[in-house]
Order: C-alpha cells, then structure tokens, then sequence
C-alpha cells in the first residue's frame, strides 16, 4: 500500500493520494510491512515515530518524493525577537513547547565527557548555521571571536539561555542583522526520526533532508541518540539524505537504554568508565545483540555535515553493517564539546562493519574504531583535512587528529587502497591490523601506547558472542604494499592531556620504523616450545606477555619516510621530490602527485587472505563478513591489478589526475 504525505495538504487527510496527511508521524502510525510512505516536499516540523517493523522481504519504506525536498526538523522558528542591547537581541519561550524534554536546560555532559559541563543540547540557527553559546550574558554582548573554532568569522555569532519564571529566555548576537527579517530557528525536539522503542527494524529512509535536532551525548556506556537511527534493531537503509546540525551525532546505529548502566561513571562515580564498557558487552547478549537481531544496516549516499559530536555513531547496534559512498565533512569544528566521542564516524564494537568509497575531510578526526574492530574493514575511502588548522587555539578536552583511530582491539582490523592525506594518518592504539595498497601522507602514531591495561573483549568470528577478553600486546600487525610520504612535518606534536595538566609529544615521523624493536615471526615463535611433546607452561609467560611479530613488504618510503628495521623488500628514495596535493577541479577532489615517476621498476606481489594471515587472538582471517577470503586485485577505483603490480592505492598511474569521488 502506498501512504500519502504533503505538508501542503489542504487539511489533515487519511493518507491517500487524493486527501493525503500532513505528517509524516500519521503515516508512521499505520503503516505495515510492504508499505511505502511517499513524502512531499515540504517542511516538516516532527518527530518520527515509527511504530512497526517491516520484514527483510517486505520493508516499510520512507521517501520523499523530491530527493532532499522533503525536510524533518527539530527545529521551530521564532519572529519574535526584541531588541535588547547592541546587537544582542532577546525572546522568551514557554516552556510547554518543549514538553518533558526542554534542551535547554539539558547539558551536553556524561561518561568520557572532559569539556566542562557549560554546552545546552539547544542550540540557535541563524539562515541554517549553527549560533555559538556564551556562558554569560556578558560574554554574548561582547561577540568576540572564539579561539578554539574552525571558522574563527562565525564564531561571533553568539547565544545565551537562562530561565525565567517557567520561560526559556534566549539572548542572541545576530551581528546586526534583524532576526525577524532573518530565518532563526531554536531546537525543540531530541530527535527527528527515530523508534521510540527497540526491535523495530527493516525499515528505509531514502532521500530527506533531517536537521536541527537536540541530541544528547552518546558515549558507549549510554543511550545512544541520534537524529536518525535503528534504536537497538536491525536492517535499516539510510540513503541520498542530507544530515546536519545535530547537536550530538547525526545517525545513531547505537546502544539501546539500559537504566542500570548509563553514564554510570557520571552519575555513581564509582566503577571505571572502562569497566561499564565490559558490563555493557556482556549486558548488550542479555538484551539481544545477536546477528539475528540487531545491526545488519546500511548508510549509503548521504551527505553527512555540520554536526558537533558525530556523522554516525554506535555502541554494538551497528554491526554486521554497511557504510558506503557518504560524504562526510565539516564535524566538531565548532569546538564547543570535546570528549572520546568525536569523529566522522565513532563506531565500537564495529564486527564485520565495511566502510568504502566514502569521503571524510574536516573533521576533528575521520574514523574512530574503538574496541572490538573484529572484520572490520576500512578500504577505498579518502581522507584529507582532519586536523586542527593552525590558527586554532587547543580545547582543553578536545580529541586529537587523525584520519583513522583504531583502539584497543584484538583485529582482524583491515585498511586498504584507501588515500590518507592528513598530517597523522592512523592513532595505532591496538593490534591485529593489516595496511594494504594505501597512500599514507601522515604518520602513525601511539604506537604501542595508549592502551593501559584495558582487557577488551575478542569474539567468535562473525558472531557478537564474547569468545574472551585480553590486554593488548600490540603488533600483530601487517604492511603490504603502501607508499609512504613524509608529506608533512616531522616534528613531534604536542597534545594537552583530556582532563588533567600535562601535555603528551605525538610521533609525526611516517612510516613503520616506529614499530622497531617489535620481532618478526621467526624471532616470536622461537620464544615457544614447540619442538617437545611435553612444553614447560612457565615458559610461555614472558612470550605471551610481550609484543606480537610484524611483517612488512612491498612497501614504499618516500621524502623522510623510514622504514621498519627488519624490513627488506621495499623502495627508498630520499632524494628526489615529491608532490602530494589535492586540488579541486569543478566541485571534485583530484590528485596530484609525481609519485608514479619515482617507482621506476618497483614492483610487489599480489596480497590475499592467506598471505595476511589470522588475527592472533580472535583466531580468525583477514577475510570478508561471510567468510570468503579476499585477493588484494582490485584498486582504488576497483580498476583490476594485473601481473604487474605497483604499489599504493592505484592500479596504474592514469589514476592521476581523475576526480577521487
């Protein structure tokens, strides 16, 4: 059955084509498996409950009838501004428009929160851009620059809240613009389209455009909102929707709530955040994280943008899924929150989840895998701008850059023929990571730090059932195939420390000299008996508590970038220049490199599942979702490797000069 909605309906209807509803929610209401939704374009200022499931052979399907026409806000507009001093102006709402959920004086705060507790989950928009809070009131009259921005120029467009007598009073810096003559929204509603309750899966969302939401944050061991999600449930299709101006994250394939484990550091102060992490992993198989229940979803299309959290984020109701061909950019560069929660995508526990073909730049970092990046595979993608510029000052509690973070897990955790343009390409807090045909510009950093003693969970392969838990090593880890480029410079970087005084100096060095001193195979297998039928147990202790083997071939090192000490099948060369730049030609990102004049006859060796190997822990191959091994032939592009086979991202260098996306 086919349910109609038009915003600019007559009056409210009964959703067919003749009268159809004016709201997507009475829509949401009715429909059941097999019905398609069909949304005109229009403005739509609700949130979305869908109330059933549809089935994997019969969805519910969501669309709006014009790709991005159909818009479900968060957000009310307000014309009723007066002037109050200066450029600052002033309005009062009541707080019945708000319901039991009032962003206002709702905080950003919780588990792995180190900002300060200052930031609303409300927020003002001026002509769709984001306004910035000011602590006081002073501090909105005066509309100064805020330091720690990306955008130092919007940064004077200021906001300020405070309650009066059961009304939100909103104060704002409109920089002399009248904002009753401007479009000036405020977020009232937490979400936009997402189940209130769990379990309700198979259903798609294809072509919208969701904005404006007051989103809480989302650490693992929470109730993990998003302005979009699945809510702890399986089979979504999120596609060609246009997704910003979250508060918080955008999508939300997270942790359902669990009232005896959220923010319970935050609100208990006892038990370790870490510690919840755990409870929520073996809590989350009580609850229903099995393959047949929850994840399985797939994010593709969308343009992904102007978030102050996350583009996508998930605790565990993500796995098994599919993240490809989004475009997403320009996430927490604000800088009014700052925690271990940001980044284009955070994902833990992202089992057999594949990201590809996917552009991530501007952001204060690209891809966060954190704990349990068990099959997860990383490939095609290109990465460019995730760095604090330098003009910007440092938030105190604000993360560190890089196009990848991969933390505290066990692997298999999979990185190829993607092109790694940022000053640090990859945060190397883990093992069991394979790099495969990828351009790196950046260096790798924290290398065999920034684990503690965090045992993490690995699992069966394939499955969300715990297998064990285990401290990291570190190693574990393969590199085929890659150009390396010290693009950037090489001095360390300093980074302020979360929340407390001191400051850490990070490698800025590329290549993988940084894993010197780390054995090879030979060397880390001769620490075990492995040629008596009656080994002595006590022996194994020191080889089991040590660091795992490296292998390294077929790799290439350019401009300053080093190689690992035990490596002998790899390209030098110090002494030619390079260029490594992207440029942009009509709206699209190019490549331009003199890199292919330098290979001369270098050549590798083709790479598949066998010659990487399993992951030492999990036991398990670098091999696809379904178990299928994996030949290294196809590139960048998916242009096919012959015999000849060069290194680095691309099959050939006709590459060059080609849009990238």
């Amino acid at each position: 059955m086919k349910i109609y909605v038009s915003a600019a309906a007559f009056r409210d209807g009964n959703g067919t084509a003749d009268r159809p509803f004016k709201r997507i929610g009475d829509a949401a209401k009715i429909a059941r498996p097999g019905d398609e939704v069909l949304v005109a374009p229009g403005i739509y200022r609700e949130y979305v409950d869908p109330a059933n499931a549809g089935t994997e052979d019969q969805r519910i399907t969501y669309r709006s009838t014009e790709p991005l026409g159909a818009v479900i806000t968060g957000a009310e507009e307000i014309k009723s501004w007066q002037p109050y001093e200066g450029n600052v102006w002033v309005c009062q709402v009541d707080n019945t428009l708000f319901g039991s959920y009032n962003p206002y004086t709702t905080y950003v705060y919780g588990d792995w929160y180190f900002a300060g507790r200052s930031k609303h989950t409300g927020c003002v928009y001026l002509n769709d851009k984001a306004m910035y809070e000011a602590s006081s009131l002073e501090e909105c009259l005066q509309g100064q620059v805020y330091p720690c921005s990306w955008e130092p120029e919007a940064s004077v467009y200021k906001w300020y809240t405070q309650q009066e007598d059961g009304k939100t009073v909103l104060y704002g810096n409109f920089q002399g613009k009248n904002p009753n003559q401007e479009q000036v929204e405020i977020n009232v509603r937490r979400e936009c389209f997402m189940p209130s309750k769990t379990g309700v899966g198979y259903i798609t969302v294809s072509g919208f455009t969701i904005t404006k939401a007051a989103t809480t944050w989302a650490p693992p061991a929470a109730y993990q909102d998003g302005m979009i999600g699945p809510h702890w449930s399986k089979g979504w299709i999120i596609e060609d929707c246009d997704i910003s101006n979250s508060k918080c994250a955008g999508i939300s394939l997270g942790k359902y709530y669990d009232p005896e484990n959220d923010h319970y550091f935050t609100n208990k102060h006892v038990k370790s955040p870490t510690q919840m992490e755990r409870d929520a992993v073996c809590r989350g198989q009580y609850h229903g994280w099995l393959k047949e229940k929850v994840g399985s979803h797939i994010v593709r299309r969308c343009n992904i943008h102007h978030c102050e959290q996350g583009g996508i984020i998930g605790r565990m109701g993500g796995v098994f899924s599919l993240i490809e061909d989004n475009h997403i950019h320009h996430i927490n560069n604000m800088m009014e929150l700052g925690g271990a929660e940001i980044a284009g995508i955070k994902m833990h526990a992202a089992i057999d989840v594949v990201y590809r073909r996917n552009h991530i730049h501007h952001c204060t970092m690209g891809i966060w895998c954190d704990w349990e990046a068990q099959g997860t595979r990383i490939t095609q993608n290109l990465f460019h701008d995730n760095q604090r510029p330098s003009f910007t000052k440092q938030l105190k509690g604000g993360m560190m850059s890089q196009d990848i973070f991969v933390e505290v897990g066990h692997g298999p955790t999979l990185i190829d023929n993607n092109i790694l343009l940022s000053d640090a390409s990859l945060r190397f807090a883990t093992q069991g990571v394979a790099m495969v045909h990828n351009l790196i510009c950046g260096a790798l950093t924290c290398v065999g730090g920034g684990t503690g003693p965090r045992y993490t969970p690995y699992h069966i392969p394939h499955r969300t059932e715990v297998m064990g838990f285990m401290t990291i090593l570190h190693g574990d880890d393969r590199f085929y195939n890659n150009i390396f480029v010290q693009k950037w410079p090489s001095d360390p970087f300093t980074v302020l420390h979360d929340s407390t005084d001191g400051v850490d100096m990070e490698n800025r060095e590329v290549g993988t000299h940084v894993w010197n001193g780390y054995p090879t195979y030979e060397e880390w297998i001769a620490q075990f008996d492995m040629d008596t039928d009656t080994p002595d147990m006590s022996k194994l202790a020191p080889a089991q508590e040590s660091h795992l083997p490296v292998w390294c071939k077929g790799n290439v090192y350019i401009n300053g970038a080093k190689a690992w000490e035990h490596e002998t099948d790899f390209l030098l060369d110090q002494e030619h220049p390079v260029t490594v730049e992207l440029t942009e030609q009509e709206g699209k990102p190019v490549l331009s490199t003199n890199l292919y004049d330098l290979l001369g006859d270098f050549r590798c060796a083709m790479v598949d599942t066998q010659v990487l190997g399993k992951a030492f822990q999990p036991e398990e191959y670098f091999e696809n979702p379904d178990g299928t091994p994996i030949t290294f032939d196809r590139d960048y592009f998916g242009n096919h490797r012959g015999t000849e086979l060069l290194p680095g991202p691309f099959a050939n260098a006709e590459a060059i000069g080609r849009s990238l996306w």
